[in-house]
């Protein structure tokens, strides 16, 4: 194993990536264009696919950091223009690592983040309410640096998620609907914004006031932003997969076949550009093993919570599941249907698109999932209700395997 090739395994921070030598996947080329052609967007994607990496990448170049995208597609693109790399202020909210089902959680992480800001572009109205707060230090930012504002935010329902049908449900929901409610005002003093999540809570008041909000999540030109595609894959980690094929006698080819079944087959669009799983591929050259990474990280506690509280036959995943774009999107707390939830969190993925019916059909994206959802997943967490007999994983398994699924 060559060491001077260092794996960002869990490392989320562009700077780090870049100061420090680690590989990386050069995305800047899609971040140009987001940058480019749109203004406040949402970007939707399972857990420990990139989307922090993805926030501090756009920090970084909107904090006019230019040396550390040397070499990548983005300074290229970027040669030509006079007011690249010109610093504007970046009021990044990182909602990451807390824990949220206790009183005021939310509020006291987002005065935390108030507070850093107020020190840096004044804090005339830090005795207000945040709403207040949060609009002094958008106009005191451009105000101060002549440059409008970025304003990032990163896994934006981790609050949410955490307190579904809690008493602070309600709660979080009214103080990120006046939050953000206040971005639509102040769109003339805004140069970019972006929101991640794994979900989108649709039909509900967060998102109501942002009108001008472009969902990316499905978009076809943004399909690979986060992840590894195959090209990708193969010129960025070629000795790694050299050394994963020589531990297991494997040829070159039949290692990225291996690599292939377990951990790609992700498809974030109707274009069905393959994408690979970037956590799981890391890890599996640091171990130099075909393991069981992003599924072994565990079960999202708020899927564990959903799933219990509904009723629904794994067996149904047999089954092509077809579902339209509205559908794929409809994550309400109070939503029965399990489709959008299983694939806004990775467990399906898109597996085909009919342009006629404007219809996707979904399924697992790869062994990986496939298998640890049939193995821990169903039989721990779903309630079968009317089976005949009771639920035989060993006989789901093998059903999905030979593709005889009548005597299920």
């Amino acid at each position: 194993m060559d060491f001077s090739r260092k794996l960002p395994i869990g490392i989320q921070s562009f700077e780090t990536i870049r100061t420090e030598k680690y590989l990386y996947v050069d995305k800047t080329k899609d971040i140009y264009n987001l940058v480019h052609s749109g203004m406040v967007y949402f970007l939707s994607r399972p857990r420990r696919f990139g989307k922090s990496l993805l926030i501090s990448t756009l920090k970084a170049y909107f904090e006019g950091k230019k040396a550390l995208f040397e070499g990548l597609a983005i300074s290229e693109l970027e040669k030509d223009n006079p007011q690249a790399w010109t610093p504007c202020p970046v009021l990044h909210f990182d909602f990451n690592g807390k824990n949220y089902t206790k009183e005021d959680a939310l509020t006291k992480v987002i005065i935390d983040h108030l507070e850093q800001w107020e020190a840096i572009y004044g804090d005339e109205k830090s005795s207000y309410d945040i709403e207040e707060r949060f609009s002094a230090v958008i106009l005191n930012a451009e105000k101060k640096t002549g440059q409008k504002v970025v304003v990032l935010v990163d896994e934006y329902d981790k609050s949410l998620l955490e307190t579904i049908n809690s008493d602070l449900d309600e709660k979080n929901r009214a103080i990120f609907k006046g939050l953000f409610g206040l971005l639509k005002k102040h769109d003339a003093h805004l140069r970019f914004v972006l929101f991640t999540g794994v979900t989108k809570f649709s039909k509900v008041s967060i998102f109501s006031d942002l009108n001008q909000l472009r969902d990316i999540s499905i978009d076809s030109s943004y399909e690979a932003i986060c992840g590894i595609t195959q090209s990708e894959l193969e010129s960025t980690f070629a000795p790694e997969i050299d050394s994963v094929a020589a531990d297991f006698g494997m040829t070159h080819e039949e290692c990225l076949s291996e690599l292939k079944m377990r951990y790609d087959g992700y498809h974030f669009s109707k274009k069905m550009t393959d994408i690979y799983n970037p956590y799981s591929l890391l890890n599996a050259f640091a171990s130099r093993y075909f393991g069981n990474y992003w599924f072994s990280t565990g079960t999202p506690s708020f899927l564990v919570r959903r799933l219990s509280e509904i009723s629904f036959d794994p067996r149904s995943f047999l089954e092509n599941i077809r579902a339209t774009e509205d559908r794929l999107k409809d994550y309400r707390p109070e939503n029965t249907d399990p489709i959008p939830l299983f694939y806004q969190s990775g467990y399906l993925t898109i597996t085909g698109f009919n342009p006629k019916q404007m219809s996707y059909t979904l399924g697992f994206p790869n062994a990986e999932v496939k298998y640890g959802f049939l193995n821990a997943l169903a039989p721990s967490y779903l309630n079968v209700e009317d089976k005949p007999a009771p639920f035989n994983i060993d006989i789901l398994d093998d059903a999905v395997e030979s593709g005889d699924t009548d005597g299920i």
